[in-house]
């Protein structure tokens, strides 16, 4: 936690349940943030704990490397069935997410050398994006907070314009109190024609892959997109024999309530790329899923081996996990749940629209972001040496919730266990900090 450049010493927590997490001197908080994205359904949820501690029992760990365990192979065919994906999909598993793109990446890159395509060498990503740390990953993002300083080891990539209609150059629409920027947008879908640009401009026949976060861009600012973008961009790909990677790392697994966002929009990637809540946040787990066309010139007797992988792929013990948590998505957490859950967080959010630095209140599901601006008619943003709204998270935290800001917005993203009236007080502390520091 840092306020005014100074670094605070941490929170140090010992102990957690459900929604709560408590420190070391016996204070509560409210977990804001599922801590950092990824307990899905809460701390410890007795379902997940059973299921990790019965695997422990059996088998802790083996390598992946010539071996197969029996969890890794039921939660791949598990996976596939609950998103709704062909049987012919490939499913790979690693420990984080960075390493899910990174495998997606390389899978991409070598599959067109295999199919006698070695001219598609260049990948479009979104202005802002952030795929992960590792070389490939970093090089597929364009996050100068993060990775400015890696930049001689990376890649070149081409951005487009993310379709973010807050502060889109396209959207003509004034701001409008008590309204997220896409519902009130005015525009021609312009960033569905600056990817036809780009893809004209590098020639078609030179490109790879796009590769972004569907809907919604977390460490870019909690950017989101319209619905129908993605429904307007596939076929314009499909029509140059361009591929699709979603990163559903932060947005899958329910997180917005469908499964995964991409195929809300009809819409399926030749990869996509899974991690934080896929285990429910318990263990460290990932998985990067391919398509029949990527994945064909791996598959026959004589196909070439793809020479990647991790001491930790296929962990037991975290497949397990991600298997009880597929379950609960299934019967205590479902689609019906995840919509009332997302209704409770909408009512909740209706009080940030009455600070006047409030700029958009925007909404996926179980997401929640809060932009702050320095004027409201002119959407000006706070500078960043201010650090605005890393001061309103540590007044929240004093107040008791944990959570963290993403450049100048606030991010609430409960645990799907979080009650109606922990949803209410998350939204009613975050409110009373923004007031303390930008009202007092």
């Amino acid at each position: 936690m840092v306020t005014q450049g100074r670094a605070l010493p941490p929170i140090v927590i010992t102990q957690a349940k459900g929604a709560i997490l408590r420190d070391e001197n016996g204070n509560e908080y409210l977990d804001g943030n599922a801590s950092i994205w990824t307990c899905l359904h809460g701390h410890c949820d007795e379902k997940i704990i059973q299921a990790v501690c019965e695997q422990l029992k059996k088998l802790d760990h083996c390598s992946s490397l010539g071996l197969a365990n029996e969890q890794a192979a039921l939660l791949s065919k598990e996976l596939v069935d609950f998103l709704n994906l062909p049987e012919s999909t490939r499913v790979m598993l690693s420990s984080d997410g960075s390493s899910a793109i990174e495998a997606g990446l390389k899978i991409l890159h070598l599959a067109r050398k295999l199919r006698g395509e070695e001219h598609r060498k260049t990948f479009i990503n979104l202005c802002g994006a952030y795929h992960g740390d590792t070389v490939g990953a970093m090089s597929l993002s364009h996050s100068p907070q993060f990775h400015e300083s890696f930049k001689e080891i990376m890649f070149d990539t081409v951005q487009i314009p993310a379709p973010a209609c807050y502060r889109c150059p396209y959207n003509r629409a004034q701001p409008e109190k008590g309204f997220d920027a896409r519902v009130v947008r005015k525009c021609n879908w312009e960033c569905v024609q600056d990817l036809e640009r780009v893809i004209t401009r590098h020639g078609p026949q030179n490109i790879n892959a796009v590769v972004l976060e569907p809907r919604v861009q977390g460490a870019a600012g909690f950017l989101m997109h319209p619905r129908g973008y993605l429904k307007k961009v596939f076929p314009l790909l499909k029509t140059h024999g361009i591929w699709l990677m979603c990163d559903e790392i932060l947005t899958g697994m329910g997180r917005c309530g469908p499964a995964i966002v991409s195929l809300n929009e009809d819409v399926t990637p030749q990869a996509i790329a899974l991690g934080k809540s896929l285990s429910g946040g318990v263990l460290p787990l990932a998985a990067t899923l391919l398509d029949a066309e990527v994945s064909q010139p791996f598959t026959g007797p004589d196909s070439p081996v793809f020479y990647h992988g991790h001491s930790y792929s296929c962990n037991p013990p975290s497949c397990a996990a991600a298997r009880a948590s597929l379950q609960l998505l299934q019967t205590k957490h479902n689609t019906d749940y995840r919509e009332k859950f997302a209704s409770l967080l909408a009512e909740a959010s209706k009080i940030f629209w009455q600070h006047k630095h409030v700029g958009d209140v925007r909404q996926e599901g179980g997401i929640l972001a809060i932009e702050l601006v320095e004027d409201f008619f002119t959407r000006k943003p706070f500078p960043s040496c201010l650090s605005i709204a890393a001061k309103v998270c540590s007044k929240a935290a004093e107040l008791g919730l944990l959570t963290r800001p993403v450049a100048n917005s606030l991010v609430l993203m409960p645990p799907l266990c979080a009650t109606k009236e922990q949803i209410q007080k998350m939204c009613e502390i975050l409110s009373a900090a923004i007031s303390e520091v930008l009202e007092a």
